[in-house]
């Protein structure tokens, strides 16, 4: 966690070149546009703008507890409603569950399914004797305990809670490992209960290890499982796939010991073991293990503990430990290193100006996204294989790093780490890679840990490598990575044939792909696949993204032939599906001979994945001017898209709920708003923005519109609160907006920073008047990946009324 004095004079050096760049600029910028000696201060710690308990209600599915960027370790609150096989919520915590059964060690950031994933190891400070066995406490009325939120405080990298039972927790981590203050009441039974087989989803096996002498907990539980309890294909997913290993260390001896199995107690046994099932319910109830310790707190209440954790083997759980936080190490200290290294991630965008409110949104947002990818190899360079054997880093790679929402996180959040964090993005592609050469060169589109889950549809790895390169990440064999990609894309598997976990978890990555070779569509009745029209516009927007990516590297042939692909969504435009009320032309599933699934409904999703056809139809990023066309041109298209965000009536609908209109809750449409400026409209996009950023999103628990799904409904913000979003996966092109903020640059690692000047930028002033990039004023609604390869400055003048000349110019619009 120490900084040495290279990395002080490269950080130093960035801020001297960023400043002389911005000075430079501001000197040749003519008109209303601020310098940035004039601009508004930004935060020196914009962690103190950062409330984790953001989105832990509302769907968001969030989680408070302590964890670092990137980190593996992730020690947070499983909550409980009742049932021990259950929680409050996906990913163990809801903010309006104040009861919980354990602290545990490893979390997802946001994923839709509940349970979700992980929450492997719960550690429970319990007041009392532990007199029966804690997996026979079904429904959690014992070994839990109640809390409230005054007695709570979660910030980046520490976590603490004060229990009704007069227990307390205080918690902060560095990457792989932790230390824990336990405080108990003086006059009672202390005890911490060590649940290892209860993880979210159940567990295979589990096991515990007491070793008094050393004052050491040790164990591991062998579980996986993610979705699998979802009724659309959970159950293809119900197996292990990952083992958490655990070492915890004491700095007092322990009065008692004891182990559980089932409905099995064994006092001062000192090792034990068992797994649960991954089954919910009365199918799993009264079954798992673990152990626990007692202290005598009759002089001293407060018990310090120190763990490290890793998905290799037991040493290396301890050897993270080791190398991570130093032995006298307390909560204090490590909570101030974890601070430290948020800052330092949090300052890649500094902004300026704003309330306190928008600032505590935009930074909770950035720390939302910036949570992921995960770490999985140990500070020795070893990590689990997608094979089940333990594998080290490759040579250039800085990491290993895991937990891909593949299907989600290619729309906004892997373009802002590529932006943000270009060095970790490129680790990223490298170790999906090497998850892919160790599944047999399948690139699966959900990956957990070293888990392939299949969860969701599409190639969502294509866009997102694709996306990568695009915006200048180097460092990974982008050359057989694309080779791979491509063959997957083009050299049908027998997985593609199996029905297997459908529709939600399909085994097939590219489903039935002889079949869409030939058709150019996925046949909705032999697809294996979800949905038929989703696929094949999932598919196309990724064809369409190794298109661009060959094109980068010189492969003309190929990049022409996934081109031509990219355009295979047309095969499931009808053009006479109707809504019934005269608006024509719609994404609609087909059947192998050619004809449209019926009965049809823009509201129904029935042959889509998470969405309707109304939703789906606008999902064509890569080809807006192809699809205004076959609307019957933009001006159609964008009266259509009006109708997309308001009722009848002409107000706003984007809040979700309404099968025929935006929904923020989730992927399929996100990029909906800003298909305005390829319509010649970009005043709308900015008012629609507008309208989102301040009414969908905010502060407090239910800040967030729906599942943060790894970050991507936090990037999503993070971007247009700046004014930029991504034009289409595959490319770094970015369209502009209006920022929130009166001032931001965006720390670019290796190249020039993005200066973004908007003074008069207020709630008074939702549109964009006029912009110059680079002091030349600028007539386009979009950049292209210039501005990723050298950093500029982006000077918008805002207005109260939209300026309807601005960007509209046809010859001009995005492509």
């Amino acid at each position: 966690m120490v900084l040495g004095s290279t990395g002080v004079a490269r950080r130093f050096g960035r801020r001297a070149a960023a400043l002389a760049l911005t000075t430079a600029l501001a000197a040749a910028l003519p008109g209303p546009v601020s310098s940035a000696a004039d601009a508004p201060d930004t935060p020196a710690h914009p962690t103190a703008y950062v409330d984790p308990l953001i989105g832990t209600t509302n769907g968001g599915n969030t989680y408070p507890g302590a964890t670092l960027p990137y980190g593996m370790i992730a020690w947070s609150p499983t909550s409980t409603r009742g049932d021990q096989t259950s929680t409050g919520a996906a990913n163990g915590y809801e903010y309006n569950a104040t009861r919980l059964r354990g602290l545990s060690l490893t979390h997802v950031n946001g994923a839709g399914c509940n349970p979700g994933a992980a929450g492997d190891v719960p550690i429970m400070p319990f007041v009392g004797d532990v007199t029966s066995s804690p997996s026979a406490d079904t429904t959690d009325s014992v070994y839990a305990a109640n809390f409230s939120h005054a007695d709570e405080r979660a910030v980046p990298g520490r976590y603490s809670v004060g229990l009704d039972s007069g227990a307390r927790a205080d918690l902060a981590v560095s990457k792989r490992a932790g230390v824990a203050d336990f405080t108990f009441p003086a006059d009672k039974p202390a005890n911490l209960l060590f649940r290892v087989s209860n993880s979210l989803n159940g567990s295979e096996d589990a096991h515990v290890e007491i070793d008094r002498a050393k004052r050491k907990v040790s164990g591991w539980v062998l579980t996986g499982a993610f979705c699998g309890r979802r009724a659309n294909g959970g159950v293809n997913n119900r197996k292990s796939y990952y083992r958490l290993y655990f070492s915890a260390s004491f700095d007092r001896a322990f009065s008692t010991t004891g182990t559980w199995k089932d409905g099995t107690l064994s006092p001062g046994a000192t090792s034990g073991g068992g797994g649960e099932g991954y089954a919910t319910g009365a199918d799993r109830a009264g079954r798992g293990s673990g152990g626990w310790v007692g202290f005598d707190t009759s002089s001293d209440n407060d018990v310090r503990m120190r763990l490290g954790i890793s998905y290799v083997s037991q040493a290396g759980a301890e050897t993270n430990l080791r190398k991570e936080i130093a032995p006298r190490a307390g909560v204090d200290q490590v909570a101030a290193a974890g601070t430290r290294a948020w800052d330092r991630e949090l300052r890649s965008v500094r902004v300026g100006g704003g309330s306190t409110a928008q600032r505590t949104a935009f930074y909770t947002a950035l720390y939302h996204s910036l949570m992921q990818p995960n770490l999985v190899s140990d500070t020795d360079g070893r990590y689990p294989g997608m094979d089940g054997k333990p594998h080290r880093v490759e040579r250039g790679q800085g990491a290993q790093y895991s937990n891909f929402s593949g299907w989600d996180q290619y729309r906004a959040q892997i373009q802002l780490l590529a932006l943000l964090k270009p060095r970790i993005a490129g680790d990223f592609a490298q170790s999906l890679y090497n998850f892919a050469r160790q599944n047999g060169g399948v690139w699966d589109r959900w990956v957990h840990i070293n888990g392939p889950t299949h969860v969701m549809t599409g190639d969502p790895t294509a866009a997102t490598l694709a996306t990568f390169y695009a915006m200048g990440v180097r460092n990974f064999d982008y050359r057989g990575a694309f080779d791979s990609l491509a063959r997957q894309a083009t050299v049908p598997h027998p997985d593609g044939l199996s029905d297997a976990g459908c529709p939600g978890q399909c085994t097939g990555q590219r489903p039935n792909l002889a079949q869409y070779l030939t058709s150019q569509y996925a046949a909705q009745d032999v697809c294996h696949c979800w949905g038929g029209a989703a696929e094949t516009l999932e598919d196309s927007v990724a064809d369409d993204a190794l298109g661009r990516w060959a094109k980068l590297l010189g492969l003309d042939e190929q990049a022409a032939q996934f081109a031509e692909r990219g355009g295979w969504w047309r095969n499931v435009f009808n053009p006479g599906a109707t809504n019934g009320a005269g608006t024509t032309g719609y994404i609609q599933a087909r059947n192998l001979d050619g004809s449209w699934v019926t009965p049809f409904s823009p509201g129904s999703d029935r042959g889509f994945a998470q969405g309707t056809s109304a939703t789906y139809t606008w999902m064509v990023p890569q080809d807006v001017q192809g699809l205004a066309e076959a609307m019957g041109g933009r001006e159609t298209a964008a009266r259509r898209l009006d109708a997309f965000f308001h009722k009848p009536d002409g107000s706003w609908s984007v809040k979700g709920g309404d099968a025929l209109r935006y929904d923020p809750t989730n992927e399929p449409g996100i990029h909906a708003p800003w298909l305005y400026n390829a319509l010649g409209q970009p005043w709308k996009t900015q008012a629609t923005v507008r309208q989102i950023l301040d009414t969908v999103y905010g502060t407090g628990p239910a800040g967030l519109p729906g599942n943060d799904d790894l970050g991507t409904m936090s990037a999503w913000y993070v971007f247009s609160a700046l004014g930029l979003y991504p034009q289409t996966p595959g490319s770094g092109n970015l369209l502009l907006g209006a920022p929130l903020f009166p001032y931001a640059v965006v720390d670019r690692p290796g190249g020039g920073d993005i200066v973004i000047d908007a003074p008069l930028a207020d709630a008074g002033h939702p549109y964009v008047d006029a912009v110059r990039l680079n002091g030349r004023a600028h007539d386009r609604s979009w950049t292209d990946g210039g501005l990723l390869r050298t950093g500029g400055k982006l000077g918008f003048s805002l207005a109260a009324e939209p300026n309807t000349r601005w960007a509209t110019a046809p010859a001009g619009l995005p492509r």
